[in-house]
C-alpha cells in the first residue's frame, strides 16, 4: 500500500501533506504547515535571504521526519514562485538536498496552475461547466480557466500577497497613495488577461490558498455563520469589496483580531484582499467559493495517478496530448505526418522492450518527441534541430516536469545527424540517469522518422525478431513499396550496432 508525501516550498510558507492510498482514493494521514517568508526578500533585493534559508532548511528537516515515521514510499518536493525568482536558488537547493536528501523541482507559474486544478478535481465534484480557478500565493497569482474538467488556459501573475506587500505597503495601515499605487499596478496585470478571460461565461469562480480562506472565515463571521456552517460559504463581490475596503483602513493589531485572518496571515491580508477585490471588479466575477485544496494535493493527485491509484491516468493523458496538440499547431506541425512517427515509436517501443530495456515513461517522452520534432522547422529548415531544441526546452507542456521537457527537446535535437556528446549543452541538462538512456531512446525516434522517409504511410506495420546480436525488422508496406523507408533505416545501422551492439537487417514484406 504506497504511502505518499508531498511537499510544496512557496513564497510565504511551507506544506506537507502525507497521505495512504486506499481503494483507489487518498486517505491524509498528516499534515503540516509552516510560516517562512522565503520569498521576502527574494522580491526585494533578488536573493533568498539566509536565514529564510535555514528555517526553511529546518522545517524540511521536520517534515522529512514526519515522512519517516508514516513510512512514507514516495516523496515529491515542489517549489514555486520565490525560487522560480531568485538569483541564488541553486544553492539553496543544494543545501535541502545535502541536509534532507530531497531533490527540490522547481515548476513554473503554468505547472504551478495544472497541479492546482489537478488537485481541486480530484477532491471535488464540481458540475458546472465553466469554472475559473483562482490560487493566490506568496509570490504569485495563478488563474485557471477549465470547461467540464478541462484545462483551457492558464495564467500566471505577478500578483502574490507578499511579493505586493514587501513592494508597495510600507506603512501601517497603509496610505492612500500605497493602497493607490498597489491597486493600479494590480488593475494593469489583471487587465491584460481582460479580454481572454471576459469572451466567455464563467459559471463557477473557485479559489484556494490562505487569503481566501481567510476572506471567506470572516465573511461567514459577518453573516453570523456558525463555525460548522462555513465551510460552504459563498463570498459575493460585494461583500469582498466592502471586506477589502474595511481591512486596507486598519492597523496591524486590528487585523490579528479578524475571524480567520490569524497573527501571521495579517501582515499580508490587505495586499491579498486588493488583488481579489481588483479581479472581481475587472473581470466582473460575481462571488466566489473556497476550496481547502493546494498544489500539495495536486502533487499527491499526479503522485498516486502515475501509479493509476486514483483513476485519474485518463485525465492526465488527455492534458498532456491536449498540450502537445495545441504547441503543434501553434508551430504548423504536419499532424498526419507527427502521428505516424509516433505510432511507429510506440510500436518500436514495445516490440524492442528486451533491446531498449527504457522504464515504462520513457514511451510517453518518445510519443511527445515525435508529435513535436518538426516544431523547428517553423523557424527555418536550416538547423530545424537546434531550434526545435530551443522551442521545446522553452515551451509550457502540461503535465510533464522541467527534467522531463528537457529530455523531449534533446531527443528532437538529436533525431538527425548529430551524435551525442556530453559536452553538449542539451546533454550537459539532463539528469545522470537521462544522460545514460538518451542515446536508446534517440535511435527509437531516428527509426520511427526512418519509416516516415517518405512522408506518405508507406509502412503499415512492423514486425520484430530478437536474438542475441541480431535484430530483424519487417515491414509490412503498401503495394507501392517502402524504397526510401528502407534506405532510411540502412542509414541508421551503424548508429544502432553503436548503442546496442547488435546488427540491424531490414526486410520488406
Amino acid at each position: 500500500m504506497a504511502t505518499l508525501a508531498a511537499v510544496d516550498i512557496g513564497a510565504n510558507s511551507v506544506r506537507l501533506k502525507i497521505a495512504r492510498i486506499v481503494r483507489k482514493r487518498l486517505q491524509v494521514l498528516h499534515e503540516d504547515r509552516e510560516v517562512v517568508r522565503l520569498g521576502e526578500a527574494v522580491f526585494r533585493t533578488g536573493s533568498l535571504d539566509p536565514a529564510a534559508m535555514e528555517h526553511t532548511v529546518r522545517v524540511l528537516r521536520r517534515f522529512q521526519k514526519e515522512a519517516q515515521a508514516h513510512q512514507v514510499t514516495s516523496v515529491r518536493v515542489v517549489a514555486t514562485s520565490a525560487l522560480r525568482d531568485a538569483n541564488n536558488s541553486a544553492a539553496f537547493l543544494q543545501w535541502v538536498q545535502a541536509a534532507v536528501g530531497w531533490r527540490v523541482e522547481v515548476v513554473s507559474g503554468v505547472e504551478e496552475g495544472r497541479l492546482i486544478h489537478l488537485g481541486v478535481m480530484a477532491n471535488t465534484r464540481i458540475s458546472a461547466g465553466r469554472v475559473l480557478l483562482i490560487d493566490l500565493g506568496g509570490g504569485s497569482c495563478e488563474l485557471t480557466l477549465s470547461n467540464k474538467g478541462q484545462i483551457e488556459h492558464i495564467y500566471s501573475l505577478p500578483l502574490g500577497a507578499v511579493r505586493l506587500t514587501r513592494e508597495f505597503l510600507k506603512h501601517d495601515p497603509p496610505t492612500a497613495t500605497e493602497l493607490d499605487q498597489m491597486r493600479s499596478y494590480i488593475r494593469e496585470e489583471v487587465g491584460r488577461l481582460r479580454r481572454k478571460l471576459t469572451e466567455h461565461k464563467i459559471n463557477l469562480t473557485v479559489a484556494t490558498s490562505g487569503t481566501p480562506a481567510a476572506l471567506s472565515d470572516l465573511w461567514a463571521a459577518t453573516e453570523g455563520r456558525t463555525a460548522s456552517a462555513r465551510a460552504n460559504t459563498t463570498v459575493p463581490r460585494a461583500g469582498l469589496l466592502r471586506m477589502a475596503h474595511r481591512i486596507s483602513g486598519l492597523s496591524l493589531a486590528r487585523r490579528r483580531v479578524l475571524t480567520g485572518i490569524g497573527p501571521r496571515r495579517a501582515e499580508i491580508i490587505i495586499a491579498g484582499s486588493q488583488v481579489f477585490a481588483e479581479l472581481f471588479s475587472e473581470l466582473e466575477l460575481t462571488s466566489f467559493r473556497y476550496l481547502p485544496y493546494g498544489l500539495r494535493d495536486g502533487v499527491l493527485a499526479q503522485m498516486a495517478s502515475e501509479a493509476d491509484g486514483l483513476g485519474l491516468r485518463r485525465r492526465l493523458e488527455s492534458e498532456r496530448q491536449n498540450s502537445l496538440m495545441h504547441l503543434a499547431a501553434h508551430y504548423q506541425v504536419d499532424l498526419r505526418f507527427a502521428n505516424r512517427v509516433a505510432e511507429h515509436t510506440a510500436r518500436l517501443f514495445k516490440l524492442l522492450a528486451p533491446v531498449h530495456m527504457l522504464p515504462a515513461e520513457y514511451s510517453g517522452l518518445l510519443h511527445a518527441a515525435a508529435t513535436l520534432h518538426e516544431v523547428g522547422s517553423f523557424i527555418s529548415r536550416a538547423g530545424r534541430r537546434r531550434h526545435a531544441f530551443y522551442i521545446l526546452s522553452h515551451s509550457e507542456l502540461l503535465g510533464y516536469t522541467l527534467q522531463q521537457r528537457r529530455f523531449i527537446a534533446a531527443l528532437a535535437r538529436f533525431l538527425g545527424k548529430s551524435r551525442i556528446t556530453p559536452e553538449s549543452p542539451s546533454v550537459r541538462l539532463l539528469s545522470p540517469a537521462d544522460r545514460v538512456l538518451l542515446p536508446r531512446a534517440v535511435i527509437l525516434l531516428r527509426l520511427a522518422r526512418a519509416l516516415e522517409q517518405g512522408r506518405r504511410g508507406a509502412v503499415v506495420d512492423i514486425r520484430a525478431k530478437v536474438e542475441a546480436r541480431k535484430l530483424r525488422l519487417t515491414l509490412v508496406t503498401r503495394p507501392t513499396g517502402a524504397e526510401l523507408e528502407m534506405w532510411a533505416i540502412e542509414r541508421e545501422k551503424d548508429y544502432f550496432f553503436e548503442v546496442f551492439g547488435r546488427t540491424l537487417s531490414t526486410v520488406e514484406a
